[in-house]
């Protein structure tokens, strides 16, 4: 009978490292989901799985069990040891890498994220920002490999950010730089879940276009007539995809709605410009997949509201090339050059 495989120990880990991949997981937790992957060296995703987030107010060890739940599923599809977890959690994660702040979209409050999961994993556990762990995969592996200045825009449920110089992601003093969507661009605007109001992710995120055309649905709207039919004539069932497949089957009021997202995003990229002079901005979240329905208004916007406009160089915008996968990916490369560092290091 053959023997029972059991987790190698860290003699046998390091050893297999010379001759099979350093197999990392990357786990991206947002606002409405879970998602997760097994990531090899080259950034390819060899196997994922995704979960649905329970409900913010739930407590965080039900996220938590979620992220164990998936992690566990996916060291079971490999016989190759995995090397590490990377955490991309949507809130502000502090400098020690370890502690998420502060979540708009989750109830974390000062959670130590990091050191809870390391007591239920086998493998060393990394946390950094979602955004900052997409940038990373986009560098790494996507649409802006060899630029110097990158900065990142994500959006989803909200609006996530990172900035990278020099091939280093900017973490800012106290850990949370790149939280662009907490920008103030309206005051007395839409409240936010941050607790102010006129952010930027009220004008420019998933949750901004959702809340547009639901309205308008709601209203009764016969502009809107296509999109309730989607819907099924429930507002509350209208999703992002849904509007973004409308806009993409013709129709005007769904891509107008998109339109009007993009020239938020693009004022708001031209701020950003000024402030950080980047290269490229990589556009990623679920939001990005409407490509140039988004990106088309964006860019007019960021030309019309760039300082110096005509006598500067102008960065490029570019829709991010690994989609929903970069947050977990980057999370994955992250915390796999995280331990290959410390082993270089011994």
């Amino acid at each position: 009978m053959p023997a029972v495989c059991t987790r190698p120990p860290t003699s046998v880990v390091r050893k297999l490292r010379v001759t099979e991949p350093a197999l990392a997981i990357g786990i991206d937790i947002g606002g409405t989901k879970v998602a997760g992957g097994l990531v090899d060296e080259s950034g390819a995703v060899v196997e994922q799985v995704r979960r649905s987030t329970p409900h913010r107010t739930t407590e965080p060890k039900v996220v938590e069990d979620l992220i164990v739940e998936v992690v566990e599923e996916l060291q079971d599809r490999t016989a190759i040891p995995v090397i590490a977890v990377g955490i991309g959690a949507a809130g502000f994660v502090g400098t020690d890498r370890a502690t998420v702040v502060f979540a708009p979209h989750l109830s974390w409050r000062d959670e130590p994220l990091r050191d809870t999961l390391a007591t239920r994993l086998a493998a060393p556990v990394f946390v950094d920002n979602d955004a900052n762990a997409a940038c990373w995969a986009e560098y790494r592996f996507g649409n802006v490999q060899g630029e110097s200045h990158v900065v990142m825009v994500n959006l989803g449920t909200g609006i996530g950010g990172a900035i990278l110089v020099g091939g280093r992601i900017e973490r800012g003093r106290f850990g949370i730089a790149g939280e662009f969507g907490h920008m103030q661009v309206m005051p007395g605007g839409h409240r936010c879940e941050c607790g102010n109001r006129g952010c930027w992710e009220q004008y420019a995120s998933g949750n901004a276009l959702v809340r547009e055309a639901r309205s308008l649905i709601a209203a009764g709207s016969p502009l809107a007539h296509d999109l309730s039919d989607r819907a099924g004539g429930d507002p509350q069932s209208l999703t992002g995809p849904m509007i973004t497949e409308a806009a993409r089957s013709g129709d005007p009021t769904a891509a107008e709605l998109l339109a009007e997202i993009g020239t938020w995003l693009g004022t708001g990229l031209a701020n950003l410009a000024d402030a950080f002079d980047p290269g490229a901005f990589v556009i990623g979240g679920g939001v990005s997949a409407a490509g140039g329905l988004l990106l088309d208004p964006a860019r007019d916007s960021f030309r019309r509201h760039l300082a110096g406009r005509g006598y500067r160089p102008e960065a490029r915008i570019v829709q991010a090339a690994l989609g929903n996968e970069a947050g977990f990916v980057g999370a994955a490369d992250l915390a796999r050059t995280a331990v290959l560092r410390k082993e270089d290091r011994r």
